[in-house]
């Protein structure tokens, strides 16, 4: 999004210098989703007005000449996923990186075809083909923001998807970019073979760079975004070499526009020029790429080796400051998420008392669903107006851990408790989806 708006400010007066024809045809390139009344009821609360929460999507179909780089795969994918936040005063900004691999809770999505999915837990990347079963982006953009929202409490201003057939076309636009893998690449997946070293990658290698995971590092989706960030930071850089090229800017931009689809009120060269103004002052030290807490889910559920959870209660830490407009620096995150406490550790002691019956069972599958160890269930001495959460002395940690995905619910001291378990009394203002 940076790069993009860094170039967009740098180009417009070029642009409009060639001609309004030109304008005009870099102008009508942009897709518009609309997204009015997909979104539904129940949003998070805009707690920062002025601040703004941009989705960024990089996604591709399988259709065409895409159809290699998923067997049997037949809708519309999301391979990177991230929100940029742009602070209110328009001095700082931070990028936050969603791991595709993330474990998290999606909500009911229109597909289409006149059914609804069902709510359930999957990757995140999910979202974006269900939603886009129907090969339409605005349906696949409406189900990934619910599920951001859903997941983060952070409000979407705007929507952008990137899709990297068209990301290809600005790379060899400005002639390849640049890579130094210190080690050789081979990965089929990726359908990419690249030796050790310096070199300036295009077309087909370009693409499996950014996409190859398996054969790089330590395999994981957390190394490919480290990966996608600096090839992005490269082809900026040289995009804006590039300005005094008519040819190349003009194939660029041709690229760029035509691979960009943005919610209604983003859609146009001037839209996204007014956002570019606002941000391309942002110094580079306030300017932070960030990804969300996460550990193995393996460490909570033993057979599952391929995805992630996030880290509580940093990850809901993270959130809220963005929701409210305060800064979170990268070394601060990095410090706060030492502090590790598995989901699969917080033993917990679930209490009915609402008067309801079935509520304590209910409440305590959704926490084993999401990683916590369920010591008990049963009634508490007697009703409750609002949902608690205490613990003894020597576990406020894992008491941390349980309120932060319990959104509302705050946690106390309980002197007089005593065993190795965090008790959850559930209350009539619990709603049976709240878990994140």
């Amino acid at each position: 999004m940076l790069w993009v708006a860094g170039v967009l400010s740098a180009t417009l007066l070029v642009v409009a210098g060639i001609g309004a024809w030109v304008y005009k045809d870099l102008n009508d390139n942009i897709q518009a989703a609309d997204l009015d009344n997909k979104l539904g009821e129940g949003r998070p609360a805009n707690l920062s007005p002025g601040s703004k929460n941009i989705l960024l999507v990089g996604s591709d179909t399988r259709a065409g000449g895409n159809a290699k780089y998923g067997k049997g795969l037949t809708t519309m994918q999301s391979d990177t996923l991230m929100v940029l936040h742009i602070a209110a005063n328009r001095k700082w900004a931070t990028a936050v990186s969603f791991p595709r691999d993330s474990w998290v809770r999606i909500p009911a999505c229109d597909k289409g075809d006149g059914s609804t999915s069902t709510v359930h837990r999957f990757k995140i990347n999910e979202a974006f083909a269900i939603g886009g079963s129907n090969g339409k982006v605005a349906d696949a953009a409406a189900c990934t923001i619910k599920t951001v929202e859903r997941n983060t409490g952070l409000r979407i201003d705007h929507f952008m998807s990137i899709d990297f057939q068209g990301f290809k076309g600005m790379v060899n636009a400005l002639e390849g970019i640049e890579v130094c893998p210190e080690q050789a690449i081979h990965d089929t997946k990726a359908h990419l073979d690249l030796k050790a070293g310096c070199q300036t990658i295009k077309d087909e290698k370009a693409l499996g760079y950014v996409r190859a995971r398996y054969s790089v590092g330590d395999g994981s989706d957390l190394g490919r975004i480290g990966r996608q960030q600096e090839f992005m930071q490269a082809l900026a850089e040289k995009a804006q070499s590039k300005l005094t090229s008519p040819g190349s800017l003009y194939g660029f931009l041709q690229s760029a526009t035509k691979s960009l689809t943005t919610d209604k009120d983003l859609a146009g060269i001037k839209p996204l020029y007014g956002l570019a103004s606002q941000v391309k002052g942002i110094p580079s030290d306030r300017l932070a790429f960030l990804t969300v807490p996460n550990y193995p889910r393996e460490a909570d559920a033993p057979t599952d080796q391929a995805n992630v959870v996030w880290q509580y209660p940093q990850a809901a830490d993270l959130f809220t400051a963005l929701a409210r407009d305060h800064e979170v620096r990268k070394k601060q995150l990095q410090a706060e998420t030492k502090d590790l406490v598995y989901a699969s550790s917080v033993r917990v002691q679930v209490l009915n008392g609402t008067g309801v019956g079935g509520r304590a069972a209910a409440v305590a599958e959704q926490l084993r669903e999401v990683g916590f160890t369920v010591v008990a269930t049963g009634n508490a001495p007697s009703p409750v107006r609002t949902t608690t959460v205490s613990h003894p002395r020597g576990l406020d940690r894992q008491a941390a851990v349980l309120v932060s995905r319990l959104p509302g619910v705050s946690a106390e001291q309980d002197s007089a408790a005593t065993g190795g378990a965090v008790t959850l009394v559930v209350g009539p203002d619990f709603k049976l989806d709240a878990v994140r």
